[in-house]
């Protein structure tokens, strides 16, 4: 699995003109899920994205939580995470197909609220328009292959 988290005062993501899901401060989660993904790396990845510390205490030092700020999440499918970029037209072969995809995205958000944070989300497959008021700017890769 592959996730771009990046840190927010806002975002939403919009789907047929209607608000399927907004956030205040707290973290823009872009999920990708690859073919050999597991529901184990879908509890690792929401626990990481969780407890990462990149917003800023008294010292303004990146070393606070979701949890400290209160922070909330919005979790968006990005099938296009696992781009083969070889060429100048991506190939998307690499993304795990929607039957397995499906449920680790599922299963992803049901980590991230038993870890206390409910997530607002998008739909996944759908043609989304995703909104975001960058904080920092902070982005983080992660990618359950190298954690």
């Amino acid at each position: 699995m592959r996730a771009v988290v990046t840190r927010v005062t806002s975002a939403s993501v919009t789907i047929d003109g209607k608000v399927n899901g907004a956030i205040g401060r707290g973290f823009l989660v872009l999920l990708g899920i690859g073919p050999n993904d597991t529901p184990a790396q879908a509890a690792k990845l929401a626990d990481k994205v969780v407890g990462l510390r990149v917003f800023e205490d008294e010292n303004e030092k990146m070393n606070l939580n979701l949890a400290t700020v209160g922070g909330e999440l919005l979790v968006v499918s990005q099938f296009t995470l696992y781009a083969d970029t070889k060429s100048r037209r991506p190939s998307f072969t690499g993304a795990a197909k929607p039957d397995l995809a499906i449920p680790l995205y599922e299963e992803f958000l049901k980590q991230c609220e038993a870890l206390g944070f409910p997530p607002q989300h998008g739909e996944f497959g759908a043609d989304m328009a995703v909104a975001s008021v960058n904080d920092g700017p902070v982005t983080i890769l992660l990618d359950t292959d190298t954690m």
